[in-house]
């Protein structure tokens, strides 16, 4: 038997039919679209493999041509947009969050292209879409479990940077565990960093020798710290559980798909243009879900996460949104 199950079950998607744009060519396109990616980081980092995955899997239906950068320095992004865009490039995917000026000039000097990025602010006429991954209605799920877990009621959690996009994931989890559990308490630290494995180790590690048995992984590093130390942890974005086995009680998942598949569309169709793609990386969409590890978690707290889950997916309950730095309570 699967030792895991997910939680979410997928809204069907409906291509572009959310969709009422139109892209100052006009026109549909012949062929494949053309994909770019710019990425700061190496693809196999946690919230760009999502991204590479999406558009891995469209190339892979034969629905575009995808090539990508890796491993871009903010000084050097600027440039790799416009040789994309010379190159005749049709859809540029990839994260500003570090150089939003920038970005938003190239998108207005390429009016005919389409950029879609990862952003802390708005969309721009008439060819800069944003999204993100607004997954804080899993992280709440994934608190649930955290909170019912801990037998301290001391959870650590160790971050990337406090920006909105990080923030209120882990608000939502923490919200989420004091909802089974309130009087939970947190140790919130971030390390300043995207990708520093040994420096969020090192901060899980003071965070159990503070007492804390379960550890909130939104970073790598930490889940290594929880196998060293014998405690559990909870995933953000991908699902580790299987290089971390008896490890990780649940994770929440971002999924790209339904962003990707619908800017894709709308660039082949001709009806790009500027839009907030945010809101398909809720459940309702199939952006995000959960996955638990059933022999982690007993069955009474799986009914408790299963009907709030439920209750997201009707309209019922609705998870707030909390951009604020999270900050520890104990």
């Amino acid at each position: 038997m699967n030792s895991k199950f997910s939680i979410t079950r997928r809204a069907v998607l409906t291509g572009t039919a959310a969709l009422a744009l139109v892209l100052p060519a006009g026109m549909a396109l012949a062929g494949n679209v053309k994909v770019a990616a710019i990425y700061t980081l190496p693809v196999e980092q946690q919230w760009i493999s999502r991204i590479h995955l999406a558009l891995n899997a469209a190339k892979d239906r034969g629905e575009i041509d995808y090539v990508f950068s890796e491993n871009v320095a903010n000084t050097d992004y600027e440039r790799v947009m416009r040789e994309y865009a010379e190159q005749g490039v049709q859809l540029v995917v990839g994260e500003v969050f570090g150089l939003e000026r920038a970005a938003r000039k190239v998108a207005a000097d390429y009016p005919e292209t389409a950029f879609l990025m990862g952003s802390s602010f708005g969309a721009v006429a008439p060819n800069f879409s944003v999204f993100d991954n607004w997954i804080h209605e899993p992280s709440y799920l994934s608190g649930m479990v955290a909170g019912a877990a801990t037998e301290s009621n001391v959870i650590g959690m160790v971050g990337g940077y406090a920006i909105p996009e990080v923030n209120r994931l882990m608000n939502a989890f923490m919200e989420g565990a004091r909802a089974v559990n309130p009087d939970v308490k947190f140790l919130v630290n971030f390390i300043d960093s995207w990708y520093d494995p040994p420096k969020a180790k090192e901060s899980a590690f003071a965070m159990m020798d503070a007492g804390a048995d379960i550890m909130f992984a939104e970073r790598f590093g930490v889940a290594d710290a929880a196998v060293e130390r014998g405690v559990k942890a909870v995933g953000n974005v991908i699902d580790t559980s299987g290089d971390y086995p008896n490890t990780i009680l649940t994770s929440a998942l971002w999924h790209m798909e339904p962003t990707i598949d619908r800017a894709i569309a709308a660039v082949a169709g001709g009806t790009f243009e500027a839009a907030d793609y945010g809101q398909y990386s809720f459940m309702g969409y199939g952006g995000g879900s959960l996955v638990v590890d059933k022999t982690l978690v007993p069955a009474e707290v799986l009914t408790k996460v299963e009907e709030t889950e439920k209750s997201i997916m009707e309209g019922m309950f609705r998870v707030n949104v909390n951009d604020e730095r999270p900050v520890s309570d104990k």
